[in-house]
C-alpha cells in the first residue's frame, strides 16, 4: 500500500477544489521552475532549479534527464538520493486528485537508483537503493533495493540477490578481483 493521505471532497470532483490544497501562485511558480528545468541540457542548473525554488531533496551527482515532470503542486514533497538517474520524460507525483479525495504522499527516491525513460512514479512511493526501474513502468508500490522492476502492472524482474548473480561476472558490476 502506497503511503498516502487522503481527504475527502464533497461536491464537485477533487480538482475543482485544487486552489483550496495548494495557492495559486505557488503553482504558477513552481510550474514556471519546472518548464525551465524540463528543457535545459545543464544538469547542475537543473538540481540548483530544483533544490533552491521547490524545496526537492537532491544528492549530489543526480541527474535528471530532458522533459522529466516533477509535482507541480507539491515538489517539496520529492526526494532523490546521490548519483540517481532519472529517464527521459519520467513523471514523479506527490499527488493525486479524484473524483471523491485527493491524496498526497511524499517520493522517495534513493542513491544510485536507475528509473528508465517514459517511467510513472506516484505518490507514497519508496524505490530504495540501487534499485532499477525499466522504462515505460508505472510505479504504483513501493521499490525494494537493489530489485530490477518492470511493466504495467510493475512487477519485480530481477530480486536483488539474482541482479547480483546477473553481474558477478561483469567487468563494470561484478566484484573487482
Amino acid at each position: 500500500m502506497r503511503k498516502t493521505t487522503r481527504f475527502p471532497v464533497e461536491g464537485a470532483n477533487s480538482l475543482w477544489h485544487v486552489y483550496k490544497t495548494v495557492p495559486f501562485w505557488k503553482v504558477v511558480r513552481n510550474f514556471i521552475i519546472i518548464q525551465l528545468a524540463r528543457y535545459t541540457p545543464f544538469l547542475g542548473m537543473k538540481n540548483w532549479l530544483y533544490r533552491s525554488f521547490l524545496g526537492l531533496k537532491v544528492g549530489e551527482q543526480t541527474s535528471f534527464a530532458l522533459m522529466v515532470m516533477l509535482d507541480v503542486m507539491f515538489p517539496e514533497k520529492i526526494s532523490v538520493g546521490k548519483n540517481t538517474v532519472i529517464g527521459y520524460n519520467t513523471t514523479i507525483l506527490a499527488h493525486e486528485y479524484l473524483i471523491k479525495e485527493y491524496r498526497l504522499g511524499p517520493v522517495e527516491i534513493g542513491s544510485e537508483v536507475m528509473i528508465g525513460a517514459n517511467s510513472t512514479i506516484l505518490p507514497g512511493v519508496t524505490i530504495g537503493d540501487g534499485a532499477i526501474v525499466s522504462a515505460g513502468t508505472l510505479v504504483h508500490k513501493d521499490v525494494s533495493p537493489g530489485c530490477f522492476v518492470g511493466g504495467n502492472p510493475m512487477r519485480v524482474i530481477y530480486t536483488k540477490e539474482e541482479m547480483e548473480n546477473r553481474w558477478s561476472d561483469d567487468p563494470i558490476y561484478g566484484k573487482k578481483e
